[in-house]
């Protein structure tokens, strides 16, 4: 950046946006971005940019330069550098929000390879259980669900409506960042959602089922669940698996 945008810019840049960054991570919102385990390292480095833009800063105005003579020769700088912080200025004024249904709807169905021998642990004893979509899914597909006979379980996702007419339940599993997000879906049978458009977050309730569909994008395997019962939610804090 240096011969586009003087120090002083630099450091208002580094300084906002290491702001904004730790806005997001002090709050839920960085939930949107980043597993939560990755907390303490955005704090950590959120904290470094402020330090970074606040010394950048201090150096320059302790130093008694004019921007005009940032650069040692005395060359004007580009005052349209300073645009650079428009975007920063915007993350910190609107959040944008987690990754939904297009993202789901553009990308097929996506499940980690399961070794045959592993098997699945066995569900809690308890008379309804709460499973996320991806280990519903795991179960269905490589476990031909086993492991959910007889069981009722609890599911929470958004609804999408996939190239094929068919709506599914979905949710998205991150890696590390949201940037690696990929979908995992699940059909739906009996008591299904009706009347609600894409990424409306529903609770569902329901058994296991042995009815399988094709995703039309990557031609993989999607389980379905029987519903017994569902309702509208609220979006939650953490919208990955």
């Amino acid at each position: 950046m240096v011969g586009a945008v003087n120090r002083r810019a630099q450091g208002v840049v580094m300084m906002l946006l290491g702001g904004a960054a730790l806005r997001a991570s002090l709050t839920d919102m960085y939930l949107r971005y980043v597993k939560e385990s990755l907390q303490p390292f955005l704090i950590a480095a959120s904290v470094l940019l402020v330090l970074a833009g606040g010394m950048t800063l201090w150096y320059e105005l302790r130093s008694g330069r004019t921007p005009d003579e940032a650069d040692g020769h005395g060359h004007r700088e580009p005052r349209v550098g300073w645009l650079l912080i428009a975007p920063v200025l915007g993350l910190l004024l609107v959040a944008p929000p987690a990754l939904g249904s297009y993202s789901v709807t553009t990308a097929g169905t996506s499940l980690p390879e399961q070794e045959p021998s592993a098997g699945f642990p066995p569900l809690p004893e308890v008379s309804l259980v709460e499973l996320t979509v991806l280990d519903y899914a795991a179960r269905a597909i490589w476990d031909d669900g086993r492991s959910m006979a007889g069981r009722r379980v609890q599911l929470t996702g958004f609804l999408i409506t996939a190239e094929d007419s068919q709506q599914y339940l979905a949710r998205l599993v991150l890696n590390c960042c949201a940037a690696d997000a990929r979908p995992v879906k699940v059909g739906m049978t009996g008591d299904v959602p009706e009347g609600l458009p894409d990424d409306t977050w529903v609770e569902l309730i329901g058994g296991y089922v042995a009815q399988t569909g094709v995703d039309p994008i990557n031609e993989a395997t999607i389980p379905f669940l029987a519903v017994e019962h569902w309702r509208e939610i609220p979006a939650p804090s953490s919208p990955y698996e």
